[in-house]
């Protein structure tokens, strides 16, 4: 069985850049980079030798996960 970021990732994936992460999210670069770290964000793909972007389903889920959290939490 597929997860839905693997199904939603094989049609049209697209790719964001940080600024539309960090415009996405409300996070800051430095939050990014520690959750990253933490294993609490999504991991970006490398898109050459200096530049990654994230799977924009990927952040996509991430962003529902954290609605679906703060609305179970408020039950």
């Amino acid at each position: 069985m597929t997860s839905v970021i693997e199904r939603k990732t094989r049609g049209q994936a697209r790719f964001l850049r940080l600024p539309e992460v960090l415009a996405r999210t409300g996070l800051s670069r430095s939050t990014i980079y520690v959750r990253l770290e933490q294993g609490r964000f999504p991991r970006p793909v490398s898109l050459g030798s200096r530049a990654v972007g994230w799977i924009e389903a990927e952040v996509d889920e991430w962003i529902r996960e954290r609605i679906d959290e703060s609305r179970s939490d408020a039950e």
